[in-house]
């Protein structure tokens, strides 16, 4: 199994939040474009079969026009051909997803849509600089689901200043009464540089108390599994049968291809990551690329594995990087086992409940 990334950095406005690589230069996409899918076709070795994901991600992809589409699309075929089975995921600002932009995503075979809501509080939202309000989500999943699209993601944000647990919970049950099939939630954090980060350091608001985020946690975990949703990895909930097949490709360790200025490729081997640039030769000039050792892919598959439900499969630890390794994780999980923050369940060593709450520090522990 193998994935491609597509990154669009292109935005009308910047989220105080966000730290990705984006560009409110909207005059520069139709040379971005270009170079793109030149991109594309010059590095269609990298994978060794035809991607089974494709994600659009950003910035905001929802920006692209028919043009644009038209363009990557007749280049994705010509390359890898065109899978019914193929999993294309669209990641889309509410707002931008209108009645004159419906054709297209209906149009190409766009069959899973990632919404960026954020939160259904619209003080929330003005507080994040997001362009929609909570009732114009609410419409774009109602006409989503009345066009007959099957596969709707909606990310959500937790721990925001301000935030309580009311309003959390509000958001939560709004989201499950919407029906939609995946849900993403994320604690906010103050990356640096942005600008929510310097309002933090201006004193303008405190963050949420580490004791109000993990109930909240705790009511993201009780409410969507009530709800049916499955808890699959540690941020990510879905229906039965509706897990991101592109992001469960990189917790399970397939390889990918990053195109597009800032995105990140992965062999098995080695790692690769383009220049953060709008110029053509963003991909060319200045890249950079790490050949991965023995240590660094066991650290890889400790985090990755860890952070889904079901945990690492000692038994594929064991195939990867030997007996000995195995031991040593087991040895070093033993402290958190003891504590009840692991358990061993049909030869996967899984996070407990609680031991979600300090995954991070458990999987530094496993780590060499």
């Amino acid at each position: 199994m193998a994935s491609l990334y597509i990154h669009i950095p292109f935005c009308e406005q910047r989220c105080a939040y966000c730290d990705f690589f984006s560009s409110t230069e909207s005059h520069k996409k139709e040379r971005y474009i270009d170079a793109l899918c030149k991109e594309l076709y010059e590095r269609q070795g990298y994978l060794a079969e035809p991607p089974d994901t494709i994600y659009f991600g950003g910035g905001t992809p929802s920006l692209l026009s028919l043009a644009d589409y038209a363009k990557i699309f007749y280049t994705l075929y010509d390359l890898y051909g065109d899978e019914e089975d193929r999993e294309i995921t669209l990641e889309a600002n509410p707002d931008d997803l209108t009645l004159e932009y419906f054709p297209l995503i209906t149009f190409f075979p766009f069959n899973r849509i990632s919404l960026g809501v954020q939160s259904f509080d619209d003080r929330e939202l003005q507080m994040l600089n997001r362009r929609h309000s909570a009732k114009s989500a609410i419409q774009v999943i109602e006409l989503l689901q009345f066009v007959q699209f099957k596969n709707i993601s909606i990310d959500l944000m937790y721990g925001l200043p301000g935030q309580n647990l009311k309003t959390w919970k509000k958001t939560l049950h709004r989201a499950v009464d919407l029906n939609v099939q995946h849900i993403s939630a994320y604690h906010l954090t103050y990356e640096e540089g942005t600008p929510l980060y310097k309002q933090l350091k201006e004193g303008r608001f405190s963050m949420v108390d580490e004791k109000t985020s993990n109930r909240m946690f705790e009511v993201l975990m009780d409410t969507l599994t009530a709800a049916g949703f499955e808890h699959y990895e540690i941020s990510n909930f879905a229906q039965p049968g509706y897990q991101s097949r592109h992001n469960m490709s990189y917790w399970n360790g397939a390889h990918y291809l990053g195109v597009g200025a800032s995105a990140h490729s992965y062999n098995g081997a080695s790692r690769r990551w383009n220049k953060k640039s709008l110029m053509p030769n963003y991909w060319t000039s200045g890249y950079e690329f790490e050949i991965l050792d023995e240590n660094t892919k066991y650290n890889d598959f400790i985090i990755t594995r860890l952070r889904m439900m079901k945990g690492i499969d000692l038994n594929e630890l064991t195939v990867l990087f030997g007996e000995s390794r195995k031991m040593y994780c087991l040895q070093q999980a033993q402290r958190h086992i003891v504590n009840g923050f692991l358990q061993i369940k049909d030869n996967y060593l899984q996070l407990t409940r609680k031991g979600i709450f300090i995954s991070d520090g458990i999987m530094c522990d496993l780590m060499v």
